[in-house]
């Protein structure tokens, strides 16, 4: 590319109009003084659930580290587009998303990936809302639990769904094997690396938390989406217009 060719940055098809340039300004923010409000899920419906003890030792982290959480359980929960979405528990799962500025994800690993319990949750969340999204721009932690030696399996698994969720999903993650030998009889996590890898993995999601929460409209502002919107408004417009005119019209030729 010649360098000195000044027509090789134009660019005809970007609309000027909503093209957004980056800007450090628009990310002074006056910051929320709440706490970081943390929605955290689970994927096992047994008695000794060991994805519900792991998230609610984390849960207990997250409010030592300043959090106010919310522990979503999936008991009664019907299978995705079983029942009309206005099921209480379905209702129950939404407010709680759209309450959250976090989540943390947890699952067994079954099969080599997540449990069916787990995935129906993230199924009943819609992508939007009316104008609500009850995922987008939320930070995510994942986790993972297994009967056998260590696999990763289910937290990859989990960062396609949160990639598809849109939300920010933190580098860091927690994946126990052998989860059968990592908890007492009381259900509380033994000393452990990997019990200090979920204290790693809950610092670092308050971390980006309290980082991301009051940015997330900005950080999530597409090119395409304000184009779009902008298309629909023109279009509504025209539409007025036309109606206008037409009652006009009608009114000429009635002679009203």
């Amino acid at each position: 590319m010649n360098g000195d060719d000044s027509t090789s940055f134009d660019l005809p098809n970007v609309s000027g109009d909503h093209l957004d340039i980056p800007d450090h300004d628009k990310l002074r923010r006056e910051a929320s003084l709440h706490p970081p409000r943390i929605l955290l899920l689970y994927g096992s419906l047994r008695e000794r659930s060991y994805s519900r003890l792991l998230t609610l030792e984390a849960e207990r982290l997250l409010r030592k580290f300043g959090a106010e959480t919310r522990v979503f359980d999936p008991h009664g929960l019907p299978m995705p587009d079983s029942v009309p979405a206005d099921h209480p528990k379905v209702q129950e799962l939404r407010a709680l998303s759209d309450w959250s500025e976090g989540q943390v994800w947890c699952s067994p690993e079954r099969h080599g990936t997540i449990t069916g319990v787990f995935k129906s949750q993230i199924d009943w969340l819609p992508l939007n809302t009316a104008s609500v999204r009850p995922t987008q721009g939320r930070t995510l932690a994942v986790m993972q639990v297994s009967g056998g030696s260590q696999s990763f399996n289910a937290v990859n698994a989990l960062r396609v769904l949160g990639r598809w969720m849109r939300m920010v999903t933190i580098p860091n993650q927690s994946s126990v094997a052998k989860a059968f030998q990592e908890f007492d009889d009381a259900g509380r996590m033994k000393p452990s690396s990997y019990y200090d890898r979920v204290v790693d993995v809950m610092e670092e999601l308050v971390k980006f938390t309290l980082l991301v929460r009051d940015q997330s409209n900005y950080l999530t502002s597409r090119y395409s989406e304000r184009k779009e919107e902008a298309a629909k408004s023109e279009a509504t417009r025209l539409a007025a217009v036309a109606m206008s005119h037409e009652a006009a019209r009608t009114a000429d030729a009635t002679g009203k």
